[in-house]
């Protein structure tokens, strides 16, 4: 949508609140309209939005980090956790700080592949059946840098996870179904893998 069409969108939508007799204040229409006009401006080039993790400061990384493995570690969606904790209003505990001080829209603004930035963190986010990752063509060809095959990246959906142990070792398959139907098998996605796939880059 254009920045008119959205802006007529939210007018129309005021307007239905005026004949619902819920009307909004003008306090509250021009906070609003300020909101869709941010979005706007940090989706109309994705190329040129910052990650939002790097806005927070050392210590409160490593807290934010340490708390999204945690909840990854216990099967549990992080940001779905901090929704949860907002919207009843109990305490997030040491993240607390990410309502306080950041708010919804930062929260808003973290993505997946904002975290492959962060090395240490790379298997932290485990994926689960229904993720949409890429994957890149080395899985199933010679891939070069300077070669007449180079890499590229194709969008598909998590469709199986299966961890795998044999004695002291264990691995982690992925089975992965692409847009035309074809589905892969992924041995050792966190272990030997874990460079030929990646989040979406938005």
């Amino acid at each position: 949508m254009t920045p008119d069409e959205i802006e007529a969108a939210m007018l129309a939508a005021f307007n239905d609140c005026d004949a619902a007799s819920c009307p909004l204040t003008d306090t509250q229409k021009q906070i609003l309209l300020q909101v869709v006009e941010q979005i706007q401006g940090n989706t109309s080039g994705a190329s040129g939005i910052a990650n939002p993790l790097d806005e927070l400061n050392p210590e409160e990384l490593e807290v934010f980090l340490q708390f999204v493995k945690n909840e990854e570690q216990l099967n549990r969606t992080w940001k779905v956790q901090l929704l949860n904790d907002w919207l009843l209003e109990n305490d997030s505990g040491t993240v607390q700080f990410i309502r306080q001080r950041y708010g919804l829209q930062w929260l808003n603004r973290v993505e997946s592949y904002h975290f492959d930035k962060y090395s240490y963190l790379e298997d932290a986010l485990k994926l689960r059946v229904g993720d949409r990752i890429e994957v890149s063509n080395a899985l199933w060809e010679w891939v070069q840098e300077d070669g007449p095959c180079k890499r590229e990246w194709f969008p598909c959906m998590v469709i199986q996870v299966e961890e795998i142990s044999n004695g002291d070792d264990s691995s982690t398959n992925c089975v992965v179904r692409f847009f035309n139907g074809a589905e892969y098998e992924i041995q050792g996605i966190y272990e030997w893998n874990r460079y030929n796939w990646r989040w979406p880059q938005k």
